[in-house]
């Protein structure tokens, strides 16, 4: 077996492995009967809620729909008057518009593996350099995400504690999220102020191969996207739409279902990192992490919470730093900015988010190559702004006083 093989088959494995671990935790009694049984009644939905929602987005993917909405962005942008071509800089913005409201309304994770093939195509055919459009995808599938619930698992559990509606989420979050969304374009701009000059000719709409299933997944999603910010709690509509996608998909292209549709692999790695966690709080992580955390809701108490949630998923990953963290945040402001830090702060190391090792994916298999060390200084630059300011964001709007 070659060297790229059997890596490729310890990373397919990985999941697999850190799930039996955490089973074994239980097994063992080294996860305590009624934590695992907590943890269960908190994550199973969400775990279902991701099952449903990558299927949903998949199969609107194989219609075409996401095809469309970004071929359609790109002639949007064109002056008929001027030749049919477009400006750079207006293509870009809506990349932004569509990176945001994918992530605000179908998770960080449908922005990193959908949106940034499409993107990124658009550039190619636009003789745009590729760079630009890609890593505003991954930035911000990660910073918009803190807008709603289901914009970020992370945001699902911490809707949990909050017990709050979508409604409630929003108003407790909504300064932090705008800084979130907006310094990173921002920073992106002055990046790539040179790349993004010029004009542009834009592609043609696609060809629906099966115009009804297109209709049909983007009037599902259309439907979906009103009903998951309800305040239903967000595993049933998403189920109801991935069980009605399936069937029309069973009678009009059966052969289009793959197994591969259903995102097995970061399923168990989550259930393993929930797993691990929850047993590292039986034995003490609280206590441990609970010194270096801050206390109250003061400004320097929320941004040492915030920056110690940055740097662990940094460290780890933000999924299990939010878990252990979680009950350190005492308050829901407190709670307002360990979501910062995990949510804003995963830009520097590749394993920080989930989102960042599918956006990475997608991009390698289309042939781009990233220079991590180049990644992980601009996120740094940026991570070491955009936290800060979130969490002043956030203090200011909450009207704390000191």
């Amino acid at each position: 077996m070659s060297g790229a093989a059997l890596k490729k088959l310890l990373a397919a494995s990985f999941p697999a492995a850190l799930c039996l671990l955490g089973l074994a935790m239980v097994g063992t009694g080294l996860l305590g009967r009624a934590s695992a049984l907590e943890l269960a009644a908190r994550t199973v939905p969400i775990l279902l809620f991701v099952a449903a929602m990558t299927v949903v987005t998949e199969l609107a993917d194989d219609a075409g729909l996401f095809r469309f909405i970004t071929a359609w962005l790109a002639r949007a942008g064109a002056r008929p008057g001027r030749g049919g071509t477009g400006r750079v800089m207006s293509l870009w913005l809506f990349v932004v518009a569509l990176a945001c409201l994918s992530t605000v309304f179908l998770s960080l994770d449908t922005t990193a593996v959908l949106v940034t093939p499409l993107v990124v195509s658009l550039a190619r055919h636009a003789r745009i350099h590729p760079l630009p459009f890609a890593l505003t995808t991954v930035w911000l599938a990660n910073t918009a995400s803190l807008f709603l619930p289901v914009s970020n698992l992370s945001n699902l559990l911490a809707q949990q504690q909050l017990g709050a509606s979508p409604a409630g989420f929003l108003h407790l979050m909504w300064a932090p999220a705008l800084v979130g969304a907006l310094v990173p374009v921002a920073f992106l701009l002055v990046f790539f102020r040179k790349d993004l000059r010029g004009q542009y000719t834009p592609p043609k709409l696609p060809t629906a191969s099966d115009r009804r299933l297109l209709v049909l997944s983007g009037a599902t999603v259309a439907l979906l996207l009103p009903a998951l910010v309800s305040g239903v709690p967000v595993a049933i509509p998403a189920t109801i739409a991935a069980l009605f996608l399936l069937a029309v998909y069973i009678l009009r292209r059966r052969s289009a279902l793959r197994w591969g549709m259903v995102p097995v692999q970061p399923l168990l790695l989550t259930m393993g990192l929930f797993l691990l966690v929850a047993t590292l709080h039986d034995h003490g992580l609280g206590t441990a992490l609970a010194r270096f955390a801050g206390s109250g809701d003061g400004f320097t108490s929320l941004l040492q919470l915030a920056g110690l949630g940055a740097l662990s998923a940094n460290g780890v990953n933000n999924l299990p730093a939010y878990l252990a963290l979680e009950p350190v945040a005492g308050s829901p402001v407190r709670l307002a900015a360990l979501l910062i830090g995990v949510n804003l702060g995963p830009l520097v190391s590749p394993w920080a988010s989930l989102a960042t090792l599918l956006w990475h994916s997608r991009l390698k298999s289309m042939g781009i190559s990233i220079n991590w060390a180049g990644f992980a200084l601009a996120g740094l630059a940026l991570v070491a702004v955009l936290v800060p300011g979130a969490v002043l964001a956030l203090w200011l709007a909450a009207g704390m006083p000191g």
